[in-house]
């Protein structure tokens, strides 16, 4: 676990480098927009717009723009036209990648997805080949010295399923995805602000990767899927030793 950790960490500072660049802004649009088109405009009433919301407010986007996107989506004007699909392989040692995508053309984007798999040394694999991996959670890290105790407190009748300490001093509380926001609000109203909220994928295991050069590579094949336009999100088990990231730095 402390390895995906810092695996994310590395991944949150890409987000915020590539937000104040305006790079992942289109891929929050889509999202909003698919969002509102398929479960309905009313954030409490839609699970996954609502998740998309305060992930574009994460990332410093305006409410103005979000209304727009979802506008578009509940007024089925816009994104018609796009599908959703997910595409499975192996990078590098043979680390485990579930990719994300939403398309209005099939045979592009498993054409750009399998071109990064293959530059960076891995294969595209078939359906169902590493997706049983990764299952939903919801996090909410601490890092501003907030006790493991106070945590627990505040959210042992929202719904909480487990409160982790990591060595670097971070706490994370874990929930199941119908419980994240209940959770939040409780720990909001106890006055405990997390430094980072999300429902996201997480594998049951993890790849141990002890090798400079393979790290390299993961990294390089993730961050090509991520620059595809059509790849919403990338996931991986890949779990880097601590001295490797250290020279990656």
């Amino acid at each position: 676990m402390a390895g995906h950790s810092k695996w994310a960490n590395i991944k949150h500072r890409k987000a915020a480098q590539d937000a104040k660049r305006g790079k992942i802004f289109s891929k929050l649009i889509r999202e909003l927009t698919v969002a509102a088109r398929l479960g309905g405009s009313e954030p409490n009433d839609n699970p996954r717009l609502r998740a998309a919301i305060d992930k574009a407010l994460g990332n410093n986007m305006t409410k103005d723009t979000i209304q727009r996107a979802v506008d578009r989506g509940a007024g089925n004007t816009d994104g018609d036209a796009m599908e959703e699909t997910v595409y499975e392989g192996y990078g590098p040692d043979g680390v485990a990648v579930l990719v994300e995508c939403m398309t209005d053309n099939r045979n592009r984007t498993v054409s750009e997805v399998r071109h990064a798999f293959s530059k960076h040394g891995g294969n595209l694999g078939t359906t169902g080949s590493v997706s049983f991996m990764f299952h939903h959670q919801g996090r909410l890290q601490f890092t501003d010295g907030t006790s493991e105790e106070a945590l627990m407190e505040a959210t042992l009748e929202a719904g909480a399923e487990d409160v982790i300490s990591h060595e670097d001093g971070r706490i994370e509380v874990i929930t199941q995805p119908g419980d994240f926001w209940t959770v939040k609000e409780a720990l909001l109203e106890a006055g405990l602000t997390p430094s980072y909220s999300e429902i996201d994928k997480y594998p049951d295991n993890y790849s141990p990767i002890d090798d400079v050069e393979v790290a390299q590579k993961v990294i390089k094949l993730v961050d090509m899927l991520e620059d595809l336009d059509d790849v919403q999100n990338v996931y991986s088990n890949a779990d880097f030793d601590e001295a490797v990231l250290e020279q990656l730095e």
